[in-house]
């Protein structure tokens, strides 16, 4: 299996400094540029960025500012930094280092040791990131745990306060699955929750949908800026695709093969829900309604 290529962003208001780098690191990873600071901070809302060589001298905001809103972000705190600077004043090293940067290479640089240094760094930040992978990945169905989710779901929400757009929550149970486990045994048990994990994940179409199993056979769906039709979309999507998995369950009382039932709720934080553990208990009284009417169906609400 061929190995993806690490992303360095480099951040540079100097031509000759981004083409010298440039020529350092265009083989061997994928590289972005920005020649100010904003234009970095625009680049990492779209990009995923393992390390940032960042100049610190540069207009309107300077390299200090963008390591500064850099570590104070969730999404960016754990990219390492870089500074890159004509800087050399022992004060300027420690004054970056103190905001968070891992290392800090003088002007005019020696090309192998700033080879070196970023290899080293790159390394650390592909162990870190399997380590992180690792600890946010439940471990029998392959899905996000609980953990991730309540992160996820507080990025998710701020970025929604943030740009006053809409998120969707779905709550899902697999219907009877108690009698399942009973009636076939715990192996065929968690072969059906892998399978019907598996089938969702597949379910879900845009790259910033997020699902987790929330717990047992419990799962949980955020929709980062959905409305009623896509996210009653999805949730019908996720219902029908599941059933037709056909797997079968002699004893449940809904059907004669495994089935879900769905929780919905699309809101506008503060216009609606005012937190988020409003909107996961208004999705579970929407899900408790859809077990109350006979499961293997979804019940929404728009607030």
């Amino acid at each position: 299996m061929k190995e993806i290529k690490q992303t360095i962003l480099i951040v540079d208001d100097e031509r000759i400094n981004i083409d010298l780098l440039t020529e350092i690191f265009k083989k061997d990873y994928i590289l972005l540029v920005a020649k100010n600071g904003k234009q970095s901070l625009k680049i990492l809302e779209k990009n995923a960025v393992d390390l940032i060589l960042l100049d610190i001298i540069m207009p309107e905001m300077d390299g200090y500012e963008v390591c500064k809103q850099l570590k104070e972000n969730e999404q960016t705190r754990n990219i390492p930094v870089v500074f890159i600077t004509g800087m050399s004043e022992e004060e300027d090293e420690a004054k970056g280092l103190e905001l968070g940067a891992v290392d800090y290479i003088k002007k005019p640089f020696y090309k192998p040791i700033v080879k070196c240094r970023v290899e080293t760094h790159l390394a650390l930040k592909k162990k870190s990131d399997m380590l992180e992978h690792l600890a946010a990945i439940d471990g029998l169905t392959n899905l996000y745990n609980r953990r991730k989710f309540d992160e996820t779901i507080l990025y998710e929400w701020e970025r929604a306060l943030r740009n006053n757009s809409q998120i969707a929550l779905i709550l899902i149970d697999i219907d009877d699955f108690k009698k399942f486990n009973d009636g076939y045994g715990h192996s065929l048990g968690d072969y059906c929750l892998k399978q019907v994990a598996q089938k969702m994940k597949e379910t879900l179409n845009r790259s910033n949908d997020f699902i987790a199993r929330y717990g047992g056979e419990e799962f949980i769906v955020i929709l980062p800026n959905a409305d009623i039709k896509g996210a009653t979309y999805i949730a019908s999507s996720l219902k029908k695709n599941v059933e037709e998995l056909n797997i079968p369950h002699k004893y449940s009382k809904t059907s004669n093969y495994v089935t879900i039932s769905l929780g919905l709720t699309v809101t506008t934080p503060n216009q609606g829900c005012k937190s988020i553990a409003e909107l996961i208990e208004i999705t579970d009284k929407m899900l408790y309604s859809a077990k109350e009417s006979g499961r293997n169906q979804f019940k929404l609400t728009l607030i």
